[in-house]
């Protein structure tokens, strides 16, 4: 794409780079309009003997095309894209689930001129209908060379991002502390994590109760996996303060590993992950009473897609980590 001042009789077939404001102040014509032979006497009469324009080279793509090739290219399933407009399409969800995003390809593919692709956070909750990620070319066209290096991309390394639903639909609420505590312990702690729970869409399949006490504790773990739990949420009256504190070893009792203990999120930094085979433990902090955005919102989603979380994936969520406004 060229862009010059061009004598307005020579401008015919070019594209408008800006607005026109005509004599009256309103626009005259837009940008991205094709300046055509009646427009030349529009132009004149405004005085003006040149106009600044695009010509567009044989192998350009204007600019509402160019972003519909992309969208189709790196949009993955259970995504329905909106009508181009200005060089933009918008993307939206067309079931509940989970937007999972591929960094490595997102990156890859606003790395390349012209193009600017951006989504909501990875794992966030979505809902049909609602916006997860627009895309905007810039300029009035793209060379189809960027084109193809973008489906190139796609090709090799996969879609920019998709809609999963979760993997995990079975979920166990494991509560300890003391039995004079417990009343209040399961008012404040059940709703919001059944809450969460359902709101991803899985289902609370038991919610157990048991004494702060090892032994108790490898029990209830035992028992919650025998009858099906993909998952299990451990929440306490007090919260974990040692890798070598009672849950955990309770945990380990019931042939479970530690994974972490510690978490550079606040709030959660008192967060405990572990696995007992292929069902993860999730020890979940204090700050789980309350519905605002905390470490368990970070982990549970990517839990619930099946991914196996590692102590390295919770250490990178340092950067963002601070949640507190």
């Amino acid at each position: 794409m060229k862009l010059e001042d061009l004598p307005i009789e020579q401008a015919v077939g070019a594209i408008l780079v800006h607005h026109l404001i005509g004599a009256d102040g309103r626009k005259l014509l837009s940008k991205g309009h094709r300046i055509t032979a009646e427009d030349v006497d529009k132009l004149r009469a405004l005085g003006k003997p040149t106009i600044f324009v695009a010509t567009l080279e044989p192998d350009d793509v204007r600019e509402d095309d160019a972003a519909m090739r992309l969208a189709r290219a790196v949009a993955g399933s259970r995504v329905e894209l909106t009508k181009p407009s200005g060089g933009r399409v918008n993307f939206l969800a067309t079931q509940k689930g989970f937007l999972r995003v591929n960094r490595n390809v997102l990156k890859s593919l606003n790395d390349l001129p012209g193009i600017t692709l951006a989504t909501k956070p990875g794992y966030s909750i979505v809902a049909p209908k609602k916006m997860v990620a627009t895309i905007k070319t810039i300029g009035l066209a793209l060379p189809a060379s960027i084109l193809r290096n973008a489906q190139a991309i796609v090709d090799a390394h996969g879609k920019a991002f998709d809609i999963v639903a979760p993997q995990i639909q079975r979920v166990a609420i494991l509560l300890t502390g003391s039995e004079n505590g417990r009343q209040r312990t399961e008012e404040t702690l059940l709703p919001p994590i059944r809450a969460r729970v359902e709101e991803i869409g899985a289902q609370v399949i038991a919610e157990v109760f048991c004494d702060e006490a090892a032994d108790a504790i490898q029990k209830a773990i035992a028992g919650l996996v025998n009858v099906g739990a993909q998952l299990i949420i451990q929440a306490g009256e007090t919260s974990v303060m040692d890798a070598d504190d009672i849950v955990p070893r309770g945990i380990k009792d019931a042939g479970g590993v530690i994974e972490l203990y510690g978490a550079p999120v606040e709030p959660g930094n008192l967060l405990l992950l572990a696995y007992r085979g292929n069902v993860p433990v999730l020890g979940a902090p204090g700050c789980v009473k309350s519905r605002e955005t905390n470490v368990v919102d970070l982990i549970l989603p990517r839990l619930m897609l099946g991914e196996r979380v590692t102590k390295a994936d919770v250490i990178e969520m340092a950067d963002g980590g601070l949640l507190i406004a």
